[in-house]
């Protein structure tokens, strides 16, 4: 699915409906139709009463619209409210109004021109909030400020159409957050929006709904896209048929690097998750002081010991092997950075790095250049803040990640509630799956393991990132399904990844039928 800037979404808009020879107003009333719908389904509209803030753009015509037809689906108490203070309205817009007034004129309407005197909200009162859209390019400030103030303030749920106002589509790192609506729900109309997705204003669009505005294709001569949310069926093509008379040789031999003394366990999952995903042979190079913990825990991996008995100091010939994973628990000791650096500066086989890898990278940031082109980073948050030099913000974290995949030919896989992958040619995947539960110890080290399970076995770094994190993603949500987000543990996600495969791919195995002799 695309993820488009306002730009671009003004301009599929318009090439829609060239195509599709309709009007701005009928391409309004389809997204007005569905947060109509929504509402409705969500709430008691019979018996809740319903204030509508419209601005006097776009935004504001969706808000009318839905006045409107929540009016004619029953609402009983709806009240309109049209800020047109500088006397200008888009024409849709100023179409709706009209149509408010001549197909409702019972409705409550008032178009505020000058001095706005608030209306009295109860606790069950519902704001639909249609102030501003995409098109907003700064800072909210004097009364739509404060009229988003005496929103937040008022305690009543509130329903933002498209985006919470004030809320810019893409970079806010300068925004006033005491001047952005903070919504209950948010209904994006048509295609998400890159804000929808990024951490940071989770707090302002609350739960987020897609409805349909029947939008066309993507114009062939339309700039390129950057940012997409993966779909389950492009990741069910990703995924490979098992061969039937293939041996553990064919799906690979994966080393893992990983375990310092008293970080056994970030070994054991990322090595149980590369087991689950599929890999043929692990092999786990750790300090001899963990071997009674990985033969019992994981015994069906084999151990390399290292040199020395509680870090990892010595770097493995890599002759047989599929692909390296490094970095789960691994530790940054002086001497285990020297080992690292080295045992990188040969690798020719796939590599995916985390945790410990990416923290020696960012406290030596001139070895990223000795890193191979090609290799997948995942950090989280606050990895990647120590791995380039940026703001903490969400947006400028992403930009951080996008520069650093595209200047460097890496994979970083941002990990978060919406994990981007971002590639070296520029484009970036988010994933939709995922609950809060899987915010928990280990968590990263499974998906490392994962990830590293499918490069061994064959696929190209793309796409073990991509479907690495949606089974990861998957594995968490059948987890909160079955225990409840508060109680996943990361050796939950492993063992709900069987469920995440059969889910996009279900085993079908094949049997010799009997013959009859006749």
């Amino acid at each position: 699915m695309l993820i488009l800037n306002a730009r671009q979404m003004r301009a599929l808009e318009a090439a829609t409906m060239q195509e599709q020879q309709i009007g701005s107003v009928e391409l309004m009333e389809r997204a007005a139709k569905g947060a109509a719908r929504f509402i409705a389904k969500q709430y008691d509209i019979a018996h809740t009463p319903i204030v509508v803030f419209s601005g006097p753009g776009n935004n504001g015509g969706d808000g009318l619209a839905v006045a409107r037809l929540l009016h004619r689906m029953g609402a009983q108490h709806v009240e309109a409210y049209l800020f047109n203070t500088q006397g200008s309205l888009s024409e849709t817009c100023r179409h709706q109004a009209e149509r408010l007034q001549s197909e409702c004129p019972e409705l409550h309407f008032v178009e505020v021109t000058q001095q706005f005197e608030a209306p009295t909200l109860s606790p069950q009162t519902l704001i639909v909030d249609a102030l501003f859209g995409i098109g907003l390019s700064k800072p909210l400030g004097g009364g739509f400020a404060a009229l988003i103030q005496f929103i937040n303030s008022s305690g009543t749920q509130v329903v933002s159409l498209d985006l919470p106002s004030g809320l810019m589509c893409e970079d806010n790192t300068c925004n006033s957050p005491s001047a952005i609506v903070r919504a209950t729900h948010t209904v994006v109309m048509g295609l998400p929006k890159l804000v929808h997705l990024l951490p940071d204003a989770g707090v302002y669009v609350g739960q987020t709904h897609l409805v349909s505005k029947g939008l066309s294709a993507l114009p062939a001569e339309m700039e390129e896209v950057k940012y997409h949310l993966s779909e389950e069926s492009e990741l069910k093509a990703l995924l490979k048929p098992r061969q039937p008379y293939h041996h553990k040789g064919n799906f690979g031999t994966a080393l893992l690097v990983a375990g310092k003394y008293g970080m056994a366990g970030a070994a054991v999952l990322a090595a149980k998750a590369c087991l689950r995903g599929g890999a043929g042979k692990v092999v786990i190079h750790t300090p001899a002081a963990n071997n009674d913990i990985l033969q019992t825990s994981v015994p069906e991996a084999v151990l390399d010991m290292d040199a020395d008995t509680h870090i990892f100091t010595t770097p493995v010939p890599l002759q047989g092997y599929s692909a390296l994973g490094m970095g789960p628990g691994m530790g940054t000791d002086k001497r285990t950075a020297l080992a690292f650096i080295e045992q990188i500066s040969h690798v020719h086989i796939p590599l995916v790095l985390d945790a410990d890898a990416i923290n020696i990278l960012g406290l030596h940031k001139g070895w990223i250049q000795q890193v191979p082109a090609g290799t997948i980073l995942t950090p989280h948050a606050g990895e990647m803040k120590r791995l380039g030099i940026c703001a903490a913000d969400s947006y400028s974290l992403l930009l951080e990640a996008i520069n650093m995949a595209t200047s460097h030919h890496f994979y970083i896989v941002l990990k978060g509630h919406f994990t981007a992958i971002c590639t070296p040619e520029g484009h970036v995947y988010f994933s939709g799956q995922g609950n809060s539960g899987m915010a928990t110890a280990g968590s990263g080290d499974v998906l490392t393991g994962v990830i590293l399970s499918l490069l061994a076995q064959g696929y190209n770094a793309e796409d073990s990132c991509r479907l690495g994190v949606y089974l990861h993603a998957l594995a968490g949500d059948f987890a909160a399904e079955a225990l409840g987000e508060h109680s996943v543990t990361a050796s939950d996600i492993i063992a709900y990844l069987p469920q995440a495969f059969a889910h996009l791919q279900p085993v079908r195995l094949q049997k010799l039928e009997r013959i009859a002799m006749v």
